[in-house]
C-alpha cells in the first residue's frame, strides 16, 4: 500500500453534486469492462449519481474524452486496464482535474498499489467518497506514465503478455518464463547529474507505482506522491538462479538481493548496448536512449479511505 495518505489528501464535492463521465474501455482485460458494465452503472445509481457512459475506440480516443468531460466540468472516471487509465492520467496531468479509477483490466497494477478495490460496487463506493491524493506522474522521452516504465528482461516479458490470449494474471508469468528462455544480459547505462554508471543485467525499472506485471511488487518503497522515483535494476546471474528468485518478485522481497539495486531519483537518462523499447503502464511507452523525470503532485486521483 502506498504512504499517500500520510501526506494529505483532499475531498470531492458531494457525489449527488458532481457529474461523472465513466469512460470505458470495451477491449480491457478481454471484455471484463463490458462485463461488469451492468453492474457499475446499478452502484451509480443506487447512489443517486450523475453520469454518463462512453466508450472508447482507442487510446487516443479515450484521452480526448477525458479532456471533454474536463472541459465541461465532469469528474473522468477509466474503467479499463493499466493502458488507458495511465493514458488518460497523463494527459489530465497539470489541468487540476481529479481522476476516478475502476479496475477493469487484466493486471489492474495502478489500482492494486493505490487500494481501489476490484469489485466494481466498492469501486463506485471509493469513487462517490471522493477522497483524493495528488499522485505523481513519470514522464520518459516526453511521453507520460503512472506505474513502472521498464526496459530489458520486463519489457520482452510484457510484449510477449500483450501478444498472449491468455487471460488473468497468470498470462504474467507464462510470458516471463518465454522471456527468460530466450534472453541473455544486456549491456545498460545509467546517467544522473552527469555521473554515468553501468553495468549489465536483466532490467531498469524506474517506478512511480511499485507494482506492475499482474501484482509483481517490483518497487516496494516506491511511494506515487513523494516526488520521486524508485530505480530498481537487476544484474547478471544464472537463469536457474533468476528464475528461482522470481517468486520473491511479488513479495517484493528480491531487492535483498545481492544482484538487485535500488534507490531514489527526480530524473535518470537510461540507454543499452542495442535498440530497446521501453514499456509502461502495460505498453509499449518509447525507445531508448530514454530521459525518465517525474512530475511532483500532477493529479489528483480519487482513492479509498478516510480523510486523516
Amino acid at each position: 500500500m502506498v504512504h499517500c495518505f500520510e501526506k494529505g489528501s483532499a475531498k470531492l464535492r458531494s457525489a449527488v453534486e458532481t457529474t461523472y463521465a465513466l469512460i470505458v474501455n470495451p477491449a480491457a482485460g478481454g471484455g471484463r469492462s463490458l462485463r461488469i458494465l451492468p453492474e457499475v452503472e446499478r452502484a451509480f445509481d443506487e447512489m443517486r449519481m450523475v453520469f454518463r457512459v462512453e466508450r472508447t475506440r482507442s487510446k487516443e480516443h479515450g484521452m480526448d474524452l477525458a479532456l471533454g468531460a474536463v472541459y465541461s466540468r465532469e469528474v473522468p472516471v477509466v474503467m479499463s486496464g493499466d493502458g488507458l487509465i495511465g493514458a488518460v492520467g497523463g494527459v489530465l496531468a497539470g489541468t487540476g482535474s481529479p481522476m476516478g479509477i475502476i479496475p477493469g483490466g487484466r493486471g489492474n497494477d495502478l489500482a492494486r498499489g493505490l487500494g481501489i478495490p476490484t469489485d466494481p460496487t466498492a469501486a463506485v463506493e471509493a469513487v462517490a467518497a471522493g477522497n483524493t491524493v495528488a499522485l505523481d506522474v513519470g514522464v520518459a522521452n516526453g511521453e507520460r506514465f503512472l506505474g513502472i516504465a521498464s526496459v530489458g528482461f520486463d519489457s520482452e516479458a510484457n510484449r510477449i503478455a500483450n501478444a498472449s490470449r491468455l487471460s488473468g494474471n497468470t498470462v504474467y508469468a507464462w510470458a516471463a518464463l518465454r522471456a527468460l528462455a530466450g534472453w541473455k544480459p544486456q549491456r545498460f547505462s545509467l546517467v544522473e547529474r552527469g555521473v554515468q554508471t553501468r553495468f549489465t543485467g536483466y532490467t531498469v525499472a524506474v517506478a512511480n507505482n511499485g507494482v506492475y506485471g499482474g501484482g509483481m511488487n517490483m518497487a516496494p518503497s516506491a511511494d506515487p506522491c513523494d516526488g520521486l522515483l524508485d530505480v530498481i535494476t537487476v544484474g547478471e546471474v544464472g537463469r536457474l538462479r533468476f528464475l528461482l528468485n522470481l517468486p520473491k518478485v511479488f513479495r517484493g522481497t528480491h531487492v535483498d538481493g545481492e544482484n538487485v539495486k535500488s534507490w531514489q531519483t527526480s530524473v535518470v537518462e537510461v540507454s543499452a548496448g542495442r535498440p530497446m523499447t521501453v514499456y509502461a503502464d502495460g505498453d509499449p511507452l518509447t525507445e531508448l536512449p530514454a530521459r525518465i523525470r517525474v512530475l511532483p503532485g500532477a493529479l489528483p486521483v480519487i482513492v479509498p479511505g478516510e480523510l486523516p
